[in-house]
């Protein structure tokens, strides 16, 4: 909410980044998949790319009309999905900022999209209680999921891509089948609006946060409530899983983020993605099935202090090359940015030189007796 953006380093004792450029609050922020680019979108109405280092440079660029509510990165990093209250879902080219297209069919505010793990697919949720699933190539709605009987909040496809989970202001948690559009799962758990939602990357288990303050983890195989965690003082207003499952995060209007250690199994994460499958078609659940209560850490930022740093999985490739590699691809990253930034001030160039011949035409019809 105060227009600022802070990268934290999970290591302790690492400091932080805190970057300024937003003009207003900013709502939502996103990754590139290789961790070199990080978009945020804000009440500004624009979307700002950010090169995540200590100089902290963006570029930004008006992408609607409205406040920017969401912003995701595909999987292969190439383009980029944002959904604003100006009620259209606009697909960007990552690294010339290019708009490529809009999806213009919900009747009200878009709180949420993301892209299919696959990429081909793009799924919105709206202030229009409706779902809607979108194929990227025909830019045609596949399907409206009308199910919800209030604002949908948030919106997530499952790392399997077959089905898709969407948070509502009703206190519910759905699930469905993408391919047959079927309603897989019902949870009522909350008794307040669901925010946010995370997958985690086993596919196995759902995590929830809501404005009754509490995060919920989901069996989504057995489709039962596992854990309540009791952690912020007002709203949980987002949460997510790390990349491998081992740690999430949690945001919330107490203006605090707590990591939090997960004690599921630690997979490779190679192999997690090969076994991830879809949760199991099941009745919906309520409050009344056995849960685990966990509190959350007493004082301000101590969940944070809890996260240590974990000896690294062998790897197949040498440390070397890895290390090599990325730095070839956050430099490519920094290049591209420049490029970009080079384009935008030719872009304002041409503008004025326009401006100036056209003042100019005018100054000499005038002239003319």
């Amino acid at each position: 909410m105060d227009s600022c953006l802070m990268v934290w380093h999970m290591k302790p004792q690492s400091r932080a980044y805190r970057f300024t450029g937003h003009k207003d609050a900013i709502t939502c922020v996103n990754f590139s998949p290789s961790g070199h680019l990080l978009a945020s979108g804000s009440r500004d109405k624009t979307v700002r790319i950010w090169v995540p280092n200590v100089k902290g440079e963006s570029t930004a660029f008006r992408a609607h009309t409205a406040t920017v509510r969401s912003v995701h990165f595909c999987s292969d990093g190439q383009s980029f999905v944002t959904a604003s209250d100006d009620k259209t879902v606009k697909v960007w080219a990552t690294h010339r900022q290019k708009f490529l297209f809009s999806l213009s069919q919900h009747i009200n505010w878009v709180r949420c999209a993301k892209f299919s793990p696959d990429g081909r697919l793009i799924v919105s949720a709206s202030d229009d209680k409706t779902v809607k699933l979108w194929d990227k190539n025909s830019r045609e709605c596949v399907h409206s999921y009308c199910e919800h009987g209030g604002f949908v909040t948030y919106v997530d496809f499952h790392p399997s891509g077959t089905c898709i989970a969407a948070a509502g202001m009703d206190n519910t948690v759905k699930v469905w089948d993408v391919r047959t559009h079927r309603l897989l799962q019902h949870y009522q758990l909350h008794s307040a609006a669901v925010n946010g939602l995370s997958f985690h990357p086993s596919g196995n288990y759902l995590i929830t946060a809501s404005s009754d303050s509490t995060l919920k983890i989901l069996d989504l195989m057995e489709g039962r409530l596992l854990y309540t965690l009791h952690g912020h003082q007002g709203p949980a207003t987002t949460v997510a899983f790390s990349r491998t499952g081992e740690y999430f995060a949690s945001g919330g209007s107490d203006e605090q983020v707590m990591v939090w250690k997960s004690n599921f199994d630690i997979i490779d994460h190679g192999e997690v993605m090969k076994v991830s499958r879809p949760p199991a078609t099941l009745a919906s659940s309520t409050g009344n099935l056995p849960e685990v209560d966990f509190p959350g850490p007493s004082g301000r930022g101590r969940s944070v202090e809890s996260v240590q740093s974990q000896p690294q999985e062998p790897v197949s490739v040498p440390q070397t090359l890895t290390s090599t590699l990325e730095h070839i691809v956050g430099q490519l990253d920094v290049l591209t940015q420049t490029v970009s930034i080079l384009e935008q001030r030719l872009t304002l160039t041409e503008d004025k030189l326009k401006q100036c011949l056209e003042n100019q035409q005018l100054i000499m019809q005038r002239a003319t007796p």
